[in-house]
């Protein structure tokens, strides 16, 4: 008798699939996959991954869930962290949103791709002073354009007083 294969050939396979352009028939093979697995993070990501890229938002969040959960760790907890969310803010659940991307920077503190999200999801939640604050002074710490960086301390000097006015 021979061994089931391990979650991870099998989620090997299935990225030959999915680099293949067949997502669809990834996706019905890692629903399995997670159903035989349901405590996998890295199944349970894959997962959430599939259904996000096939527009699929609602169903990926409870494999993202149960991803980050479950002990998703390093670059594909801070995706898992971003993917989520992303998918909350998308389908109109800003404070779930929020409170994911929160979440992430705790993890990930220096991420940028967590701020932006997160600028995006205070936005949404029609905190614009905050959304922009970050998005600024993300701009002037990470720019490479001679005329940001020429004037970066300027603008971090700004994201934090934008409706001061001075006479």
């Amino acid at each position: 008798m021979r061994d089931a294969p391990s979650p991870e050939s099998v989620l090997l396979a299935i990225a030959a699939q999915r680099r293949a352009g067949q997502h669809d028939s990834a996706r019905q093979a890692l629903v399995e996959l997670a159903s035989a697995y349901p405590n996998h993070p890295a199944v349970n990501y894959a997962t959430a991954c599939v259904h996000d890229y096939l527009g699929l938002e609602r169903q990926a969040i409870p494999f993202y869930v149960a991803a980050i959960a479950n002990g998703l760790a390093g670059d594909d907890l801070r995706g898992a962290y971003l993917g989520l969310g992303s998918t909350y803010r998308t389908l109109g659940m800003y404070a779930q949103a929020y409170e994911t991307l929160q979440a992430g920077l705790e993890h990930f503190p220096d991420a940028p791709e967590l701020q932006v999200f997160l600028a995006m999801a205070l936005y949404n939640q029609r905190e614009h002073i905050s959304a922009m604050q970050i998005i600024l002074h993300l701009l002037a710490e990470t720019s490479t354009a001679p005329g940001i960086r020429q004037y970066a301390r300027a603008i971090h000097f700004y994201a934090d007083h934008l409706d001061t006015v001075w006479e």
